[in-house]
């Protein structure tokens, strides 16, 4: 039987849930929303996906890997019609890295000023 190891999140603050998951080589993440570190969140859709990015990237980087292992992302957009903003801040906060496959639906109410959350898949590289 395979060990699942388990991080916590970054910023220390106590959560009903693990930051991710690894089992097998592959980890699971939970649902990384555009909160700043300061708890703001900002304004517009794109600094929204660089915001929600940079914190896949910490999460990704606690637990033994990075941007560039990612297997799959499922995006959750509070409105679609924001798609282009989105897709063109996802490919420039991805620039450089393998793009993974990746599935994008609109959902309805997020909490607060958040318009998006990221979903994401990885494997392990360390």
């Amino acid at each position: 039987m395979s060990t699942i190891e388990r991080t916590q999140f970054t910023d220390g603050k106590p959560r009903p849930y693990s930051a991710t998951a690894a089992v097998g080589g592959i980890i699971f993440l939970c649902g990384q929303v555009p909160t700043r570190p300061d708890g703001l969140c900002p304004a517009d859709i794109a600094g929204q996906v660089i915001q929600a990015f940079d914190n896949l990237e910490r999460a990704l980087l606690a637990a033994r890997s990075d941007l560039s292992s990612l297997l799959k992302l499922t995006v959750y957009l509070a409105d679609l019609d924001e798609f282009e903003d989105y897709n063109a801040a996802y490919l420039t906060r991805l620039s450089g890295h393998p793009l993974p496959p990746r599935t994008t639906v609109q959902v309805a109410r997020f909490r607060g000023e958040k318009r998006i959350e990221i979903d994401a898949v990885a494997a392990v590289t360390a």
